[in-house]
Protein backbone atom coordinates (compact mmCIF):
# COMPACT_ATOMS: atom_id res chain seq x y z
CA UNK A 1 0.00 0.00 0.00
CA UNK A 2 1.44 3.63 -1.03
CA UNK A 3 2.40 5.85 1.84
CA UNK A 4 -0.45 8.39 1.88
CA UNK A 5 1.76 11.07 3.91
CA UNK A 6 4.05 11.20 1.51
CA UNK A 7 6.19 14.63 1.95
CA UNK A 8 6.82 17.39 -0.24
CA UNK A 9 10.26 15.99 -1.28
CA UNK A 10 8.43 12.24 -1.77
CA UNK A 11 6.01 13.15 -4.01
CA UNK A 12 8.36 15.42 -5.88
CA UNK A 13 10.35 12.24 -6.20
CA UNK A 14 6.77 10.34 -7.58
CA UNK A 15 5.90 13.67 -9.74
CA UNK A 16 9.44 13.18 -11.64
CA UNK A 17 8.94 9.76 -12.31
CA UNK A 18 5.76 9.88 -13.39
CA UNK A 19 6.69 12.48 -16.15
CA UNK A 20 9.77 10.24 -17.18
CA UNK A 21 6.71 7.57 -17.39
CA UNK A 22 4.04 9.53 -19.21
CA UNK A 23 1.72 9.12 -15.99
CA UNK A 24 1.15 12.41 -14.69
CA UNK A 25 -2.57 11.61 -14.53
CA UNK A 26 -2.11 8.21 -12.44
CA UNK A 27 -0.01 10.45 -9.92
CA UNK A 28 -2.82 12.93 -9.38
CA UNK A 29 -5.10 10.35 -8.69
CA UNK A 30 -2.46 8.81 -6.32
CA UNK A 31 -2.77 12.12 -3.93
CA UNK A 32 -4.80 12.06 -0.86
CA UNK A 33 -6.63 14.88 -0.46
CA UNK A 34 -3.87 16.29 2.08
CA UNK A 35 -1.50 15.80 0.00
CA UNK A 36 -3.64 17.75 -2.65
CA UNK A 37 -3.54 20.92 -0.39
CA UNK A 38 0.35 20.59 0.65
CA UNK A 39 1.37 20.94 -2.98
CA UNK A 40 -1.14 23.48 -4.07
CA UNK A 41 0.50 25.47 -1.08
CA UNK A 42 4.01 24.56 -1.45
CA UNK A 43 5.81 26.69 -3.82
CA UNK A 44 8.96 25.13 -3.33
CA UNK A 45 7.02 22.13 -4.97
CA UNK A 46 5.88 24.12 -7.83
CA UNK A 47 9.63 25.50 -8.57
CA UNK A 48 11.00 21.62 -8.36
CA UNK A 49 8.44 20.76 -11.45
CA UNK A 50 9.66 23.05 -13.31
CA UNK A 51 13.15 21.98 -12.73
CA UNK A 52 11.98 18.13 -13.37
CA UNK A 53 10.39 19.19 -16.85
CA UNK A 54 13.30 21.12 -17.64
CA UNK A 55 15.76 18.10 -16.32
CA UNK A 56 13.17 15.22 -18.36
CA UNK A 57 13.24 17.80 -21.89
CA UNK A 58 17.26 17.79 -22.00
CA UNK A 59 17.66 13.84 -20.89
CA UNK A 60 15.22 12.93 -23.16
CA UNK A 61 15.67 14.83 -26.30
CA UNK A 62 17.72 12.78 -28.28
CA UNK A 63 14.80 10.03 -28.06
CA UNK A 64 12.49 12.46 -28.93
CA UNK A 65 10.90 11.64 -32.35
CA UNK A 66 8.79 14.19 -33.96
CA UNK A 67 5.89 13.21 -36.71
CA UNK A 68 6.62 12.62 -40.10
CA UNK A 69 4.14 14.30 -41.82
CA UNK A 70 5.05 14.30 -45.47
CA UNK A 71 3.22 11.01 -46.08
CA UNK A 72 -0.14 12.72 -44.42
CA UNK A 73 0.84 16.32 -46.33
CA UNK A 74 1.04 13.99 -49.90
CA UNK A 75 -2.14 12.23 -49.54
CA UNK A 76 -4.16 15.79 -48.60
CA UNK A 77 -2.33 17.57 -51.52
CA UNK A 78 -3.90 14.25 -53.40
CA UNK A 79 -7.35 14.89 -52.09
CA UNK A 80 -7.28 18.42 -53.36
CA UNK A 81 -5.80 17.55 -56.69
CA UNK A 82 -8.76 15.53 -57.22
CA UNK A 83 -11.34 17.37 -55.58
CA UNK A 84 -10.34 19.78 -58.31
CA UNK A 85 -10.35 17.93 -61.32
CA UNK A 86 -13.70 16.70 -60.31
CA UNK A 87 -15.08 20.21 -60.06
CA UNK A 88 -13.77 20.98 -63.72
CA UNK A 89 -15.30 18.18 -65.46
CA UNK A 90 -18.52 18.81 -63.73
CA UNK A 91 -18.60 22.42 -64.65
CA UNK A 92 -22.30 22.90 -67.34
CA UNK A 93 -20.10 24.73 -70.03
CA UNK A 94 -17.23 22.00 -70.49
CA UNK A 95 -19.87 19.28 -71.23
CA UNK A 96 -19.76 17.77 -74.83
CA UNK A 97 -22.97 18.53 -76.61
CA UNK A 98 -25.43 16.06 -76.67
CA UNK A 99 -28.08 15.77 -79.83
CA UNK A 100 -31.29 17.44 -78.87
CA UNK A 101 -34.35 15.66 -79.68
CA UNK A 102 -35.99 19.45 -80.90
CA UNK A 103 -33.04 20.20 -83.65
CA UNK A 104 -34.19 17.00 -85.19
CA UNK A 105 -35.92 17.88 -88.27
CA UNK A 106 -37.62 15.06 -90.37
CA UNK A 107 -34.99 12.03 -88.99
CA UNK A 108 -37.17 10.72 -86.04
CA UNK A 109 -40.34 10.62 -88.49
CA UNK A 110 -38.78 8.71 -90.97
CA UNK A 111 -37.49 5.72 -88.70
CA UNK A 112 -41.35 5.47 -87.82
CA UNK A 113 -42.62 5.50 -91.28
CA UNK A 114 -39.91 2.38 -92.39
CA UNK A 115 -40.99 0.79 -89.37
CA UNK A 116 -44.61 0.73 -90.63
CA UNK A 117 -43.72 0.05 -94.10
CA UNK A 118 -41.70 -3.15 -92.72
CA UNK A 119 -44.74 -4.80 -90.70
CA UNK A 120 -47.39 -3.50 -94.06
CA UNK A 121 -44.47 -5.77 -95.81
CA UNK A 122 -44.42 -8.64 -93.34
CA UNK A 123 -48.71 -8.94 -93.75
Amino acid sequence: MPDTNREIHELLVDYAGALRDGCIPTFLKSLTSEEAERIASSWEFWDATEVSRILNSVGFAGKAVTTNVSLFISRVDAEIASRLKKAKASRPGKRPRRFDSRKRSSGGARSITKRENRTEKSI
